[in-house]
């Protein structure tokens, strides 16, 4: 016997419905190259149809791709809108990768159409010719001073929407159908698609608003500076209209002066980002009013004790950690502090929000020893997998890696991980990350956190090289903070006591900037490549 309820599809549509009846005066605010543009969510919302029409009139099957090259903008929100409830599959691209990268990326997802930022043309235009599906590029103006080829390939945004004599009507998609799709950083191997439907993108916004995970709520001004060409902005787009906060979008001002700018100006009470960029606001804390922040994320990648201490300095709260992957919508868990954790004090409570703490509701997280088998939680590490609605069970296009995924259907996430008594969630370490000295297991991402607590280290990040005696060693390389001499004897003394004195680096490279992925996370591969080309002394 099944149930007697309505099926009312979880799709992009219903998200679109709900913020145009309920929150149609709440804004969206773009900063541009000359100021700010500021809309209201119906503004956004008749775009959004406007634009579904200018997607039938470009001729652009079903359920085909259409690629975006594009800041966190007004325009972007309406092709997340746009693109899924009019039956087509929403395809961000991070302009920051290699042209190989991107080439490889285009034509395995089979992009049918380009949507671009003009200040972005640049990056673009070179390999359009190397994009065989691609059949028009469609400019988005956002103030960039870039000239256009004469090409018949290339139309405008605004003068499409202008063109459109009626919105689109309302397409029939299933909850199930393709709606956006994202591509790995393809840090081992070649990037990988990761296609995600309707339903998992009303189900990770509806997450995100739980009273323990991220509480967005109606009252909320969120700004997501994680990019919204990559992983959907951590999906904090849907769950601003899911609840019908306003939402501030940087735009191409991406400088540390913009955003602190912006945060003060507009009186944000959320955001999120990776460390790096937590890192470069630090010396404008004090420069500017932060007093309404009620939450701020770090994510990515650890979140080292001395930067979340700082900002709890600065602002009065610490850095929240969360963890996720492409290939979880992206958040999975989310830190917080649980009746479990009454009494503690500022320093234990912070240690708490440092790591990435329990899964949010209708997600699995488990550990796993080399076997295969889960392992108790009581801190002993393991490889993390994770199951859920929102949880990649294959990849998209060329590459379907079917060893990323378990028998049972568990996605293995590459990570090494521990879950304490109270199944919060610590990440050890990625698995190729992890230096293996005389047998023994050091974890880079806890030593990197401990070279950071140092006061005269502004970045350190920490890869194995090869060791005749103990198989490998870590090697750190280290970005002093601007004016402060750093002796490595000293940093040495700092680290006795914090880690097991084998796990203190012998060689440790001062250099001037760490090289970053595309994503903002330290490039691991670049320093590594560094070594073996013999750039630094390995």
């Amino acid at each position: 016997m099944r149930g007697l309820m309505q099926h009312a599809p979880l799709d992009v549509a219903t998200l679109m419905r709900r913020v145009e009846q309920l929150f149609a005066h709440k804004r969206v605010i773009t900063a541009t190259a000359t100021g700010e543009n500021v809309a209201t969510w119906a503004d956004v919302v008749t775009r959004a149809r406007r634009l579904a029409a200018v997607l039938d009139a470009l001729h652009v099957p079903h359920q085909a791709r259409v690629g975006t090259f594009g800041w966190n903008s007004q325009r972007h929100v309406e092709l997340y809108l746009a693109v899924p409830s009019g039956g087509r599959i929403l395809h961000t691209l991070n302009h920051r990768l290699f042209d190989d990268e991107l080439t490889y990326i285009v034509a395995d997802a089979a992009d049918d159409v380009l949507f671009v930022d003009r200040s972005l043309m640049p990056r673009v235009w070179p390999l359009v010719d190397r994009l065989p599906t691609v059949r028009r590029v469609v400019v988005m103006d956002d103030g960039g001073a870039a000239e256009l080829p004469a090409d018949p390939r290339i139309a405008d945004y605004e003068e499409l929407l202008a063109g459109v004599r009626a919105p689109a009507s309302p397409t029939a998609v299933d909850e199930s159908d393709a709606a956006s799709l994202c591509y790995t950083s393809g840090t081992t191997g070649r990037p990988k698609g990761v296609l995600y439907s309707h339903r998992s993108i009303v189900l990770h916004a509806l997450m995100l608003l739980g009273v323990d995970n991220f509480a967005i709520s109606e009252r909320d001004v969120v700004l997501p500076i994680v990019p919204m060409f990559h992983v959907n902005a951590w999906g904090l787009p849907y769950a601003a209209m899911l609840a019908g906060a306003d939402l501030v979008l940087p735009g191409p001002a991406m400088s540390p002066e913009a955003l602190a700018a912006q945060l003060s100006r507009h009186r944000v009470t959320f955001s999120g980002a990776v460390a790096t960029v937590w890192r470069s606001l630090l010396p404008l804390l004090g420069t500017v009013d932060l007093s309404s922040l009620r939450m701020v994320v770090s994510g990515g990648g650890a979140l080292p004790d001395s930067l979340s201490k700082a900002w709890q300095d600065g602002t009065g709260i610490p850095l929240t950690n969360a963890w996720g992957m492409t290939e979880t919508s992206p958040v999975v868990t989310c830190a917080r502090l649980s009746s479990a954790h009454e009494g503690l004090d500022a320093d234990a409570r912070r240690e708490v929000l440092r790591k990435p703490g329990p899964p949010l509701p209708l997600t699995e997280i488990r550990i796993v020893d080399e076997a295969g088998a889960p392992v108790e939680p009581d801190g002993t590490p393991g490889e993390l997998q994770a199951y859920g609605p929102t949880i990649a069970a294959a990849y998209f296009g060329a590459d379907p890696s079917p060893s990323s995924f378990t028998a049972d259907g568990w996605l293995r996430t590459g990570d090494v991980g521990a879950l304490d008594r109270h199944r919060y969630l610590e990440i050890i370490d990625r698995t190729k990350d992890m230096v293996k000295s005389g047998g023994e297991w050091i974890s880079s991402v806890l030593l990197e956190n401990e070279i950071m607590a140092h006061p005269a280290v502004h970045e350190a990040a920490v890869i194995a090289i090869d060791d005749e005696r103990w198989g490998e060693r870590p090697l750190a390389f280290v970005v002093p903070v601007a004016d402060r001499p750093l002796d490595e004897n000293d940093l040495r003394a700092h680290l006795a006591g914090r880690v097991a004195s084998w796990w203190i680096p012998e060689k440790i490279l001062i250099l001037d900037e760490i090289p970053k992925t595309a994503t903002g996370k330290f490039s691991k591969v670049s320093l590594r490549a560094l070594v073996r080309d013999g750039e630094v002394a390995g």
